[in-house]
């Protein structure tokens, strides 16, 4: 077996110049993806089971350059102190608590790799206060009620409330310079809310795959996934010196955007009537040191009437690779591609006949947030500003650019009718015989990926500690 060592960062990434495994020799496990959710799991293993053989395949030159890298999504350790889209009912704070807990068990795990030296939380993780702000009667009321449901929970001790301008000026100061005097304006607050680097994150975790005998193959790009007579699995593929195969007792499908035709691939039947609908989007950024300075918090709103609850406006702090930026956004954008980096033939791979007519009824139950998008893509410079200026009066357009983001695959599954459903969240499909699984759909699954995947590895049948799994 003949292979060459290179070094990304302090991650020893093994690639193979011809083929990757005999066949007679098959690893214990291949993770098709190098993102947060295979880096987590690839952690996971290596700290749990150190004999495990463990392969992680990517397609790209890099770990994490999709929806983990940092200016390809929000950033938000998401804990359910801001995000209004997990509360759309004020009284019922069920999914909200959930989130909380999960993202409480991924930071439980984070902490315990950092006492064993194996983690650097600063390196990835930045204090931000989570806030609220929101206008008009409607609004405030739902506010108000959501505060009072969140603060009886000890997940949410510490939230705070206020109607107050003055203190909402002390709190996000420019977002409340140059407001009129008569609007109304509400917000909440807590103080332990987090900015996260996933990127940065997922190349830490990466490296203790690595430096336990993991081996990361880059530039692999996965075509195919066959289960032999035995029931092990053939992945296959290309990279730049031709053809490669692993063979694997199980497989793990982590791959974003492409991990539904990954599965349709491997003939799932799990998966059947799945279909996914490409979303993208963009943010403004201000690198500007002297406004960038004044802003310390994450400030979400309230997603416009008829928008879809992903696109909460959010004004940012944000930290990447060193640098302070602030961000607001998501605008949405409109591309077939299903990753960032990926093609434009994307969306249509995963067309099959069982699953065209799910999209095409979820599309037209949801058509007034198809009309929504549809005049957001069309919408100019001068009105995605505007959006802006609601949060940041004050707001200079010399100061900010427009950047594109992250490309995600909104999952979305049949219903007992068989007309499709849009999903949030997301979702972990795992076959019959347990040797093969994936996860599809997005947000909030950076936060979330600990939890995740210590449900996988426990129904693989490995003893996963209670501390890791969600109740």
């Amino acid at each position: 077996m003949i292979f060459v060592r290179t070094f990304i960062g302090r991650i020893n990434i093994v690639g193979f110049m011809v083929s990757c495994m005999s066949e007679q020799a098959a690893v214990d496990i291949v993770l098709i993806g190098g993102g947060i959710m295979s880096a987590t799991l690839g952690a996971m293993l290596v700290t749990m089971e150190p004999r495990r053989r463990i392969v992680i395949v990517e397609r790209a030159g890099q770990v994490g350059t999709e929806s983990s890298q940092a200016r390809n999504n929000a950033g938000t350790g998401h804990s359910g102190f801001c995000e209004l889209n997990y509360m759309p009912e004020p009284a019922d704070g069920s999914m909200a608590a959930r989130v909380a807990a999960q993202f409480g068990l991924s930071r439980r795990w984070w902490d315990q790799l950092a006492a064993q030296g194996l983690l650097e939380p600063d390196s990835f993780l930045h204090p931000a206060a989570h806030m609220n702000v929101v206008f008009g009667d409607r609004d405030i009321d739902y506010l108000r009620r959501r505060f009072q449901t969140l603060h009886a929970d000890p997940l949410f001790a510490g939230l705070e409330y206020t109607e107050d301008p003055i203190t909402i000026a002390r709190w996000a100061p420019l977002v409340m310079e140059g407001r009129g005097g008569g609007e109304r304006v509400a917000a909440t607050r807590h103080p332990d809310g987090t900015d996260i680097d996933f990127g940065a994150l997922t190349t830490a975790l990466m490296r203790i795959v690595t430096d336990a005998g993991g081996r990361v193959l880059l530039g692999h790009e996965v075509r195919a996934l066959r289960q032999t007579p035995e029931g092990h699995w053939r992945v296959a593929g290309r990279n730049a010196d031709g053809a490669f195969h692993v063979r694997a007792r199980r497989v793990f499908v982590g791959a974003g955007g492409n991990a539904l035709r990954l599965l349709q691939r491997a003939r799932l039947p799990e998966v059947r009537g799945y279909g996914v609908l490409p979303v993208g989007a963009a943010f403004l950024r201000c690198s500007d040191p002297r406004v960038v300075g004044r802003h310390d918090a994450k400030v979400y709103g309230q997603a416009p009437i008829g928008a879809p609850p992903m696109s909460l406006p959010h004004l940012d702090k944000r930290i990447i690779a060193g640098a302070e930026h602030l961000m607001f956004g998501p605008y949405p954008t409109f591309s077939t591609k299903l990753l960032k980096h990926g093609s434009i033939t994307d969306f249509f791979a995963t067309l099959r006949g069982h699953n065209v007519a799910v999209l095409a009824t979820a599309m037209w139950a949801n058509r007034a947030l198809v009309r929504y998008l549809v005049g957001q893509l069309v919408s100019g410079r001068r009105r995605k500003f505007a959006c802006l200026t609601r949060y940041y009066p004050r707001a200079d357009p010399r100061q900010w650019e427009l950047i594109s983001a992250g490309q995600r695959a909104q999952l979305v599954t049949p219903d007992a009718g068989r007309r499709g459903v849009l999903r949030s969240g997301t979702e972990l499909v795992i076959s019959a015989d347990g040797t093969i699984a994936g996860l599809l759909g997005a947000s909030p699954g950076a936060s979330t990926a600990v939890p995740i995947m210590a449900e996988l590895l426990q129904r693989w049948g490995y003893r996963v500690p209670a501390d890791l799994l969600a109740s």
